[in-house]
């Protein structure tokens, strides 16, 4: 009899997941991840973990699995948590839930499940696993879930051939009211709680107020940039290689604060993130306002009116070579090479049309069709059809 590890989060996708298993006639060890025990940080006076590692533990018992706690919170600090200020005081902004997957879940945690003697590593994600073979041996593919609104295969980009091997996935190709209704059925007390929101770690946090612990809130101005500006009308050479063409294409618009005109104050650049919209506080202007980019050296905010700003677009971005990943290492790119692919800058955005071309420093991923808010530090993934076959670190 195969062994499993579920991580029981408290959530009504992990219950529904060691259920699941329990039919297919594995044997389930149920474990709560605990990454957060500094009280100073959580604002509210609610404490999520607890309740949840309580729900957990209610689920594992009308289950009658055996249940423990484990507490990874040194590791999540180190590995998760000032990675994030670090990408933030750089001014990038960092995508932790990604993250959390390729370093705690499907790493630290899956440690120590195989230290319990499991075979696999099971999550509630709502994604698929298959496996064909390639020149003899077992290569895993990371597919999307069938539930189009839920599928979170881009949240697991980064992780290894070796890690999809002992992960399970046994929701993924079900839809959340299916995943509900079983809940129901079984009568877990996860059945009708509400989707977590906020980071995957901290609970009810907001994550400007979860910053201003480490990163000192300091006064800057906030600069509105014309639509009309010169500095978007590039001269385009046709002298330009493919690799220039690229480069120019992926290439961040240099502002100066004198370029525009000040509309307001904020409090401190590193809060902020290219795209946002809200929390500028800045009134009067016939269109919201977005933010365009950020500069953490001078600390200042560059701002664009409306959605449609030339600033928040860009056709093409760029990955260094030490950021490129390949959860399908037998497609991996050589210099030279490129591939026609479907490709996402966010969780929950539409596939894009877009073409990768790798080079020896690393990989351009053009789009078809100019994408708003490319934002460095997030995530790029690509796919075949319905298959995630690599992902990198926008740069």
């Amino acid at each position: 009899m195969k062994r499993v590890v579920v991580g029981l989060s408290g959530g009504v996708d992990s219950s529904v997941t060691a259920y699941l298993l329990q039919q297919q006639g594995y044997e389930v060890i149920g474990l709560f991840m605990k990454n957060w025990h500094d009280d100073s940080v959580t604002i509210s006076n609610e404490c999520p973990w607890l309740e949840d590692s309580n729900d957990a533990l209610l689920v594992a018992e009308k289950l009658g699995i055996p249940f423990q706690t484990v507490d990874l919170s040194e590791e999540y600090k180190e590995k998760i948590v000032d990675y994030m200020f670090n990408e933030y005081e750089k001014g990038r902004t960092p995508n932790p839930d990604v993250l959390c997957n390729r370093e705690i879940k499907f790493d630290v945690f899956m440690k120590i499940a195989l230290s319990l003697g499991a075979d696999y590593v099971a999550t509630g994600h709502y994604c698929q696993k298959s496996e064909i073979e390639v020149d003899g041996k077992p290569v895993y593919q990371l597919i999307a879930g069938n539930d189009v609104n839920k599928d979170q295969s881009y949240f697991l980009c980064q992780l290894s051939q070796e890690q999809l091997s002992k992960a399970l996935f046994p929701i993924g190709a079900l839809t959340k009211p299916e995943v509900r209704e079983i809940a129901a059925e079984m009568e877990l007390v996860t059945a009708e709680k509400k989707d977590s929101q906020g980071l995957c770690f901290i609970g009810k946090v907001r994550l400007p107020e979860f910053l201003q612990q480490k990163l000192q809130p300091k006064d800057g101005k906030i600069v509105q940039i014309d639509k009309n500006d010169p500095i978007y009308t590039v001269e385009k050479s046709t002298e330009l290689s493919l690799e220039e063409r690229l480069k120019l294409e992926s290439q961040k618009v240099e502002y100066l604060p004198t370029m525009g005109k000040v509309v307001g104050k904020h409090q401190g650049a590193h809060y902020f993130t290219v795209g946002q919209r809200k929390g500028l506080n800045v009134g009067g202007t016939t269109d919201p306002l977005f933010v365009i980019a950020t500069d953490v050296e001078t600390n200042t905010i560059y701002t664009g009116m409306s959605s449609q700003h030339p600033g928040l677009f860009k056709k093409a971005l760029f990955v260094g070579e030490s950021e490129v990943h390949w959860i399908r290492e037998d497609m991996t790119l050589k210099a030279g090479e490129k591939m026609e692919v479907m490709a996402r800058i966010r969780y929950r955005q539409p596939l894009q049309k877009a073409v990768l071309y790798q080079f020896e420093d690393g990989m351009y991923v053009e789009f078809e069709e100019p994408q708003s808010a490319i934002t460095e530090g997030q995530f790029v993934a690509w796919y075949l059809e319905n298959e995630l076959v690599g992902s990198g670190v926008i740069s």
